[in-house]
């Protein structure tokens, strides 16, 4: 018999944002890493298929699962040290992102203010290296905890190892998540002690302006972020979405510049490595996509980046309109967008986005 923290024929739509419908074979809401431990010792587990999940906001569910999905929703935060640069916080795997912001700059720990609002769980967060406004996960992270799933082994990774990149990890370009392989059960965060705002952001610096606010403090610079991010994403529970549908799209210079000349108000952000990073949300809005539909799911009217289930939509719907705005943008500017979000499927294809949106 299966613990009792293991349900079957569990339906996914409420634990996914876009509210996707499938049924997991087997879901076990993992609360604590013993729990995680007994689970993997079980007959039942060994042998099977297995997602990891957290707060499946960048998630598109493409069906019924066959095994376990792994709701990581491990509790706990606190401050485990400092030196004479940084403060140390430690975050459980399914500690809420969003809130765990406000707890470090309600304690007087700023920092992570740029990545106020951002949807999900802080186990997740390293796998998509997760960013806005200047600002990535991985300018903070120390180190992760993660249960090799096969072994039963603790590790731990140092942020070098999680090889972090542009949405981008170790984790996820091998598909460990998807895979099941390892379960993240605990990440270290390091604050600066020396804090400056990063507040250079088009966006930021002009809603700054627009408040005569020339010297944030941490606490405006997360409500000037949480208010910009509220008038471009729309709440889940109102109108299902998972965020930002796209990558910013990096491309040479040369290609950048072509293209500035001949849209000259085309957002570029020049990189450390010579390529450019092109605005995505402005290519699908430009290609004519904002505020348009297809079927039950479109391209939201205020932000053309995020992608909206405006009823009854399923993998297959949001499919066909990833692969209608990436051709457009294509035929328009010649850019390749890449979509965010990874698959649950019951294949071993489940990580490959590229093939299926």
């Amino acid at each position: 018999m299966l613990p009792d923290f293991v349900a079957s024929q569990v339906d996914l739509t409420p634990y996914n944002t876009l509210a996707l419908p499938a049924r997991a074979e087997f879901l076990a809401r993992i609360q604590s890493v013993e729990q995680l431990a007994a689970l993997i010792r079980h007959p039942e587990f060994s042998g099977r298929r297995r997602f990891v999940l957290g707060g499946g906001s960048n998630l598109l569910v493409a069906g019924d699962f066959s095994g376990f999905v792994l709701h990581m929703s491990i509790p706990g935060k606190r401050r485990i040290g400092e030196d004479a640069t940084h403060i140390y916080l430690a975050a459980a795997a399914g500690e809420n992102w969003s809130d765990f912001v406000a707890w470090t700059l309600a304690s007087g720990w700023p920092g992570l203010e740029n990545l106020s609002g951002i949807p999900g769980t802080a186990g997740a967060a390293p796998i998509q290296n997760i960013g806005a406004y200047g600002a990535e996960v991985g300018d903070f992270l120390q180190q992760l905890t993660a249960l090799d799933l096969a072994r039963g082994e603790t590790l731990v990774f140092d942020v070098r190892d999680c090889a972090l990149g542009y949405r981008d990890s170790l984790f996820k370009r091998e598909g460990w998540h998807l895979s099941g392989r390892y379960a993240i059960t605990e990440v270290v965060f390091r604050l600066p002690k020396n804090w400056r705002a990063r507040a250079t952001y088009g966006e930021v610096a002009a809603r700054l302006a627009q408040d005569g606010i020339t010297n944030p403090t941490p606490a405006q610079l997360a409500q000037v972020i949480t208010a910009l991010r509220a008038q471009k994403i729309p709440d889940p529970r109102q109108l299902p979405n998972a965020g930002s549908f796209f990558q910013n799209p990096k491309v040479s210079a040369e290609l950048a510049a072509a293209l500035q000349h001949a849209h000259p108000r085309l957002p570029c952000y020049p990189q450390s490595d010579g390529s450019v990073k092109l605005a995505a949300a402005w290519l699908v809005e430009h290609a004519g996509w904002k505020g348009r539909n297809l079927g039950p799911v479109g391209m939201y009217e205020q932000q053309a980046l995020v992608l909206v289930n405006r009823g009854g939509a399923s993998c297959r719907d949001v499919q066909n309109l990833s692969r209608a705005v990436r051709e457009a943008v294509f035929a328009r500017f010649g850019v390749s967008l890449v979509p965010e979000p990874v698959i649950l499927a019951d294949s071993g294809d489940a990580g490959n986005t590229s093939l299926s949106l």
